[in-house]
């Protein structure tokens, strides 16, 4: 399944895509939130397929984060070898853990203000998970599937002189500005896509940045949400956002982004993003 949320930021309306037209899921789930990511608001929502209203003109609606605000946002750093490699690091023998702020999701196509006083923001095409059952503590690699609600394509924008720079030795200042974390446009059921083996590409401008596929990752998907949760507790709706490939900014091969500049990302199956930068 295709999950989304349609309609002006704080009105979205929960709805199925398919074949480009978009089914109203108010009948069951009020919104995509944790009570719709769950086992079993997932199963409710399959159990309507074919008898849902199709949504009156849902292909005109702004396009909105197709999941609720979560709880947290947990990132992986440095998960491709070739970016590591260009940041300057070493390839890590465990997982670089970070955090956004909650209230950095945006929609696929809002438009993002670069922050004030930045030089150096950057682009970053990553796989995101999406929770689908409270994860502590699993006990091998092999039990995270069962607490996986989907996918997302997300673009982990960064501001490259506060991460490094100014950091004061964390990265958060450089991940955290409004509208720093656009998701979707669906979230993707993990029936539907095997996050082994998908290619991942950028743009800017129309020019190609970024190009690689998630079999390139240091850590898989799988691995990242067992290591996670010996050390916290994944919540449903909690965000993952896996690591970027190498192709951004940071790598000193391409201009960091300026005000006009439109960044796009996809991710094979799981949609497109497009946003035009602004200036705070």
């Amino acid at each position: 399944m295709k999950l989304a949320r349609v309609g002006e930021l704080g009105h979205e309306i929960p709805v199925v895509v398919e074949d480009d037209n978009y089914y109203d899921l108010r009948g069951v789930v009020a919104d995509i939130d944790a009570d719709a990511l769950s086992a079993d608001g997932r199963s409710r929502i399959a159990a309507a397929i074919g008898s849902l209203p199709l949504l009156d003109a849902g292909e005109e609606l702004r396009v909105g984060a197709p999941v609720v605000r979560p709880s947290a946002i947990i990132c992986i750093g440095l998960n491709y070898a070739a970016h590591a490699a260009e940041s300057g690091a070493k390839p890590p023998t465990s997982p670089v853990v970070f955090l956004k702020t909650p209230n950095t999701i945006g929609g696929p196509f809002d438009a993002v203000d670069i922050p004030r006083n930045s030089a150096k923001t950057d682009w970053e095409v990553e796989l995101a998970v999406v929770i689908g059952e409270r994860a502590l503590y699993l006990e091998s690699p092999a039990h995270s599937k069962s607490h996986i609600a989907g996918y997302l394509v997300a673009n982990d924008l960064s501001e490259r002189e506060f991460q490094i720079e100014l950091s004061g030795g964390q990265w958060s200042k450089g991940k955290c500005a409004p509208g720093f974390s656009p998701v979707g446009p669906w979230l993707v059921t993990p029936d539907e896509v095997d996050s082994s083996n998908l290619r991942l590409r950028s743009w800017v401008n129309g020019e190609p940045r970024q190009d690689s596929t998630t079999a390139d990752m240091i850590f898989d998907v799988d691995y990242i949400v067992w290591h996670l949760s010996q050390f916290l507790a994944l919540e449903v709706g909690d965000v993952i956002m896996t690591g970027t490939p190498e192709g951004v900014a940071l790598s000193g091969r391409f201009p960091y982004l300026t005000a006009g500049d439109v960044v796009e990302i996809e991710i094979d199956g799981l949609g497109r993003q497009r946003q035009v930068m602004g200036q705070a």
